[in-house]
């Protein structure tokens, strides 16, 4: 079994607001959880309205299957109108 732990470091350039912000990030989260069954919070940046920080897990029986799993999730939230991702970070255990 492996595990792999990621972090997206996201900029939102087009909302005003941590309210505009908050339905951004909670409707991306709801979206990454009904396509990738993962475990996905926001975990930094909570003050700032353009910035945000999610942290995901996801776990399968081999590396190579994580690994397909994050690239396919970079490319999800890339696709994304409105969101820029400006740093990831992963981990394998």
């Amino acid at each position: 079994m492996r595990v792999a732990v990621s972090v997206f470091d996201l900029h939102i350039p087009g909302v005003t607001s941590l309210k505009g912000k908050r339905k951004v990030i909670k409707s991306l989260i709801h979206r990454l959880r009904n396509r990738f069954n993962l475990s996905v919070s926001e975990i930094g940046y909570q003050d700032l309205w353009q910035r945000a920080e999610l942290g995901m897990a996801v776990v399968c029986y081999n590396g190579a299957g994580t690994d397909s799993i994050l690239e396919q999730i970079f490319t999800f939230i890339e696709a994304e109108n409105g969101i820029e991702i400006i740093a990831t970070r992963s981990e394998h255990y």
